[in-house]
């Protein structure tokens, strides 16, 4: 599953937006790569005044940080569509600019990855695998 943490540095996110932005970032993976929507997760953190440093000094413009983990095997062009829909709405919610958002993915093999007890399929293959769940896990999945 791909795991996107949010790290804003002076900026404060009602639970509203942070709800918006999670919302925003599991449409645009589901969206671009086909994953089923309950395989994204989304963590939220907070940098303190004084602990957001860009060039070796502290950075005191507004910032949201954005670093996914995902599995390997999608294209550029489809994890660079993923990360334009994802900084518009971020920017959008947030109320900053795009030069604000910093979005890094990173490529993990499936091979090294267990969610739910068992290691991750291939991208393609996630139907098969949440086949094979049980059926109380199946039944607990966000829609």
């Amino acid at each position: 599953m791909p795991t996107y943490t949010v790290t804003v540095a002076n900026l404060s996110l009602s639970q509203q937006q942070k709800s918006q932005i999670a919302e925003a970032i599991t449409t645009a993976h589901n969206t671009q790569t086909g994953a089923p929507r309950f395989f994204a997760q989304v963590l939220f953190s907070s940098a303190n005044e004084g602990e957001h440093f860009v060039g070796g000094s502290v950075n005191q413009a507004p910032q949201v940080y954005v670093h996914g983990l995902v599995r390997q095997g999608r294209s550029t062009g489809v994890k660079q569509a993923l990360m334009s829909q994802m900084l518009e709405e971020i920017a959008r919610i947030a109320g900053i600019t795009a030069e604000e958002v910093w979005i890094y993915l990173q490529d993990i093999p499936a091979t090294q990855m267990i969610e739910f007890g068992r290691f991750l399929p291939a991208p393609g293959d996630e139907a098969e695998w949440v086949r094979e769940m049980t059926p109380e896990k199946r039944s607990r999945l966000p829609k």
